[in-house]
């Protein structure tokens, strides 16, 4: 076997398992959520799960063209790969179609096409091609300011969209950008904006600003090197900013949220005092997550087995094969089986931070950590919010939920990094 073939061959095994075996996995749990309580029938191309099989063939000769491609192919057209991309998501406005309220597909044929999903692959590129720069310096004001450019362009272009969900998934490059040296005040800032908010629905604006007060004062006097009238100017300052925000929070809950969102978050924090009032929405607004928790705590310690969920053939979860896929997975593996799930996707994500650790230039390695801390964003933020640990936001559970768009979003997400991996492992 000659150099050229064998480094074709050097590919991360391990990676490409755990992908492989968290799709299959999925695959079989959208047959058990669409199948309806019939026998399934794998000829009839109507069904989700046959689609979803085609969709994972077609992935398939889509892997085959990213590892094909050489390695500093996606380092060099990172940016116009971003450009297009850009493109494509504002294209949306013109030739979009709408479904269920949101303008996020392109119709082709007889299926939907959804570029928001691989936006993030191209946005992941984009932002490890900027930081690798030799020029960028990310604790320069300037530098931070483009990179913030470039994760609110696609941000904004899908909140026009209607499709907010998918637009949170940006605040997922945080983590990135906090691993290449972004100061560690912006983290913080971030942090204490969304306890904030939260304090600021929760028990008022009053209690939100004197919890910045503390949290500020708190941060400030532990650091002990300025004079304190330099300290307490800065707190108050600060400080004000804060009470600011929670204000406008409050404003943009009660007088610009949807009805629907704003429900949720209700519902999520308990801020209807009204116990059957709170009851009464719960019912509705929540029917799906309610219908979900039941799904999973029906499902005990060992599960139902494969097509057995009483409460997952009977359609009790509504579009249980998309978002909430979780459910299946809890009422017909349990505990035991939801337990394995979780652990092979931290496995996935472990394993890919590990490689990025290891690669030799800095593009391969940020763009490792963009695609660990995408899964990580989609992995917690659905099964929370199956859950009910966290509102319902409507992301999709990597390789799980039905949709070509998602599978091949994420198949070229990881694939790209294979491949980036694989000139690391290869060089000669």
């Amino acid at each position: 076997m000659n150099r050229a073939t064998d480094r074709y061959y050097k590919f991360d095994w391990a990676t490409i398992i755990l992908f492989v075996a968290l799709m299959l996995f999925g695959l079989f749990n959208i047959a058990s959520a669409s199948q309806g309580g019939e026998a399934l029938d794998w000829t009839d191309f109507s069904k989700p799960y046959t689609k979803q099989l085609v969709f994972i063939v077609l992935s398939v000769v889509l892997i085959i063209l990213l590892l094909s491609l050489e390695s500093k192919f996606y380092e060099r057209f990172s940016s116009i790969i971003y450009v297009i991309s850009m493109l494509s998501l504002v294209g949306l406005f013109i030739f979009g179609k709408n479904v269920n309220g949101a303008t996020s597909w392109y119709g082709i044929g007889g299926m939907t096409l959804q570029p928001s999903e691989f936006a993030k692959a191209a946005t992941a590129l984009a932002i490890a091609k900027y930081i690798s720069d030799l020029n960028t310096d990310i604790k320069h004001l300037k530098h931070q300011f483009n990179l913030v450019l470039i994760l609110v362009i696609p941000a904004l272009l899908i909140v026009l969209q209607k499709d907010a969900g998918s637009a949170l998934v940006y605040g997922s490059f945080a983590f990135v950008l906090y691993r290449e040296g972004l100061p560690q005040n912006y983290l913080h800032s971030v942090f204490l904006l969304i306890i904030v908010a939260i304090i600021s629905l929760k028990f008022g604006v009053i209690a939100a600003g004197l919890s910045a007060v503390l949290i500020i004062a708190a941060k400030f006097f532990m650091n002990g090197k300025k004079k304190n009238r330099n300290k307490i100017a800065k707190i108050l300052g600060i400080s004000l900013i804060y009470v600011g925000i929670a204000f406008a929070v409050n404003y943009t809950f009660n007088e610009l949220l949807p009805p629907h969102q704003k429900d949720r978050i209700t519902i999520w924090l308990s801020l209807e005092k009204d116990p059957e009032k709170l009851e009464r929405m719960k019912k509705l607004e929540a029917y799906n997550l309610n219908e979900s928790e039941k799904a999973i705590s029906s499902g005990g310690f060992s599960g139902k087995g494969f097509l057995e969920g009483t409460r997952t053939t009977g359609n009790f979860v509504p579009e249980q094969h998309t978002d909430y896929i979780f459910s299946t997975v809890g009422e017909e593996w349990g505990f035991l089986g939801s337990t394995a799930v979780v652990i092979v996707f931290v496995l996935l994500m472990l394993r890919i931070l590990f490689l990025a650790e290891k690669q030799k230039n800095s593009f391969s390695r940020i763009y490792g950590y963009a695609v660990a801390s995408i899964l990580f964003f989609h992995f917690l933020i659905n099964i929370g919010m199956v859950m009910g640990l966290i509102p319902t936001i409507g992301i999709p559970l990597p390789l799980f939920s039905y949709g070509g768009s998602g599978l091949w979003g994420f198949t070229i997400l990881v694939f790209i990094f294979i491949k980036l991996d694989s000139n690391r492992i290869n060089e000669w």
